[in-house]
């Protein structure tokens, strides 16, 4: 099955740099204020989705374009798909965007693949046996103090977001670590925890694909991943901190007041606990907290 994802994906990322080599002519739609969508994602992800029924025909499909349109809705197998993460860096030329797809059986995210094309850097791990980028391990940082710690996070940009809210996070955090980083493509910046380059991120407002696929080479690299209360329901929540053990828990630890659900108390179960055993898949109900 990860085979069938790297091929999937190097088929969208064939179709992206052809497509990159002359941005001025794409024909492109607004899903929304400051939310673009291009004939680049819509083609990307149709290669990824024919790639990925002829192989499983049977297998449901979660994409962000299509959404559960294709494939099985009721197979326990469901492949969730970010064709172009990073369109808007991608169609002012900015060179930091990426394909992700995930593959999640039963509610587990178990194969996972993100592709940066204009890198060629291939990030990819399977449940149980690591992540890698390229031929190379990949393992978090070993940074224990927020101190010391370069995090990516990304700014809030649709209509409706609360401003106020991630202003006040974004004081939190940037006022006790060493640096804050803002490239605008969330599964890269997952990967790049997963890589040991940041060593935490956080971010409000992300979609299953954005982050599901990323998810597992973070957990495969020895890292954590939850929501801002350090439970596991990021997916539906919306709410995202990762980190290598020791940074996660601080992070969710200055996190946790901004929760969606008002004032959240932090607990040592709750900083340490690891998100790594479960992970809620999309269109099932939230677990009770």
């Amino acid at each position: 099955m990860l085979n069938i994802a790297i091929k999937a994906v190097r088929a969208a990322g064939a179709i992206i740099n052809r497509a990159a080599l002359d941005v001025d002519l794409l024909k492109v739609s607004v899903k929304g204020p400051n939310d673009f969508v291009s004939e680049v994602d819509r083609a990307a992800e149709a290669a990824i989705i024919e790639t990925l029924l002829q192989a499983y025909p049977d297998h449901g499909i979660l994409a962000e374009e299509s959404g559960t349109s294709h494939g099985n809705r009721k197979s326990p197998y469901q492949w969730i798909i970010d064709p172009l993460d990073g369109t808007t860096n991608f169609l002012h030329g900015l060179p930091i965007y990426a394909v992700s797809i995930g593959l999640a059986q039963r509610d587990v995210v178990q194969q996972a693949v993100v592709y940066d094309p204009a890198r060629n850097d291939l990030f990819f791990a399977s449940r149980g046996r690591g992540a890698f980028l390229n031929d190379r391990r990949l393992r978090v940082s070993k940074r224990s103090a927020i101190g010391e710690a370069l995090i990516g996070t990304g700014f809030p940009f649709r209509r409706g977001d609360d401003f106020d809210r991630y202003l006040q996070m974004f004081r939190a955090v940037m006022q006790r670590c060493a640096g804050l980083r803002r490239p605008g493509a969330a599964a890269l910046d997952l990967c790049y925890v997963a890589a040991g380059w940041y060593d935490g991120f956080f971010e409000a407002g992300l979609n299953p694909w954005d982050v599901a696929a990323a998810s597992l080479i973070i957990t495969e690299a020895g890292g954590l991943i939850g929501n801002f209360t350090g439970e596991p329901d990021f997916l539906h929540q919306r709410e995202v901190v990762a980190g290598n053990p020791k940074i996660y828990g601080q992070l969710v630890h200055l996190l946790a007041p901004y929760a969606k659900g008002g004032q959240a108390s932090v607990g040592a179960d709750n900083v340490e606990r690891p998100a790594r055993k479960t992970l809620s898949r999309p269109g099932t109900k939230p677990a009770a907290a």
